[in-house]
């Protein structure tokens, strides 16, 4: 990942909370259930706390501040987890306006959020990926852009596992010219 990223605790999606259970979607065996995310206490300990931290009232400010020392030309939400509210995405939203210099993108399952934003509301320079929910399956069709993941690698257009695992120069997944990326499952 190129730049800086905001995790919060996989166990507390709600839409992929319930997808994890079902075998053949893309949150089944989910990986930040597992690995560092779990093996280590204090990476769940943070991770909650960040998750608890978005209900402050200064929440957005901090996070744009600290964004800003950062110092990053690109900004990942929720490398694991997901939004929790329309309050918590409205809040992302004021984020991305106080740090307009970066380009923010952000994966997401709860379409019921995305629901109740019009479209024009995103700011210019986040992008939201509407996930996909079946492995080998459609991407959302309600949401001009989106993420889906494949088993078959002629298909995938994320270049990362073929450069290390790594995005390295792509930043396709921050653009809003790409329609769909489709990642290799892993």
């Amino acid at each position: 990942m190129p730049g800086y990223s905001y995790g919060l605790p996989a166990w507390e999606c709600q839409t992929g909370g319930k997808l994890s259970k079902i075998k053949g979607t893309v949150c089944y065996d989910c990986y930040a259930k597992k690995g560092f995310y779990k093996m280590y206490k204090t990476v769940k300990e943070a991770q909650y706390k960040r998750f608890k931290a978005v209900d402050r009232p200064k929440w957005v400010y901090m996070m744009a501040s600290q964004i800003r020392l950062f110092k990053t030309k690109e900004f990942r939400w929720h490398d694991a987890g997901d939004i929790k509210s329309i309050k918590h995405l409205l809040k992302i939203f004021k984020v991305c306006k106080l740090t307009p210099g970066v380009k923010h993108w952000m994966p997401t399952k709860e379409a019921q959020f995305l629901k109740h934003i019009p479209v024009n509301r995103v700011p210019k320079n986040l992008i939201i990926r509407l996930s996909g929910t079946n492995v080998d399956g459609p991407a959302g069709k309600f949401w001009p852009w989106s993420s889906t993941v494949t088993t078959n690698p002629k298909k995938a257009t994320c270049p990362a596992p073929k450069q290390g695992g790594k995005c390295l120069d792509c930043r396709k997944c921050w653009t809003r010219k790409i329609k769909n990326i489709t990642y290799l499952k892993h």
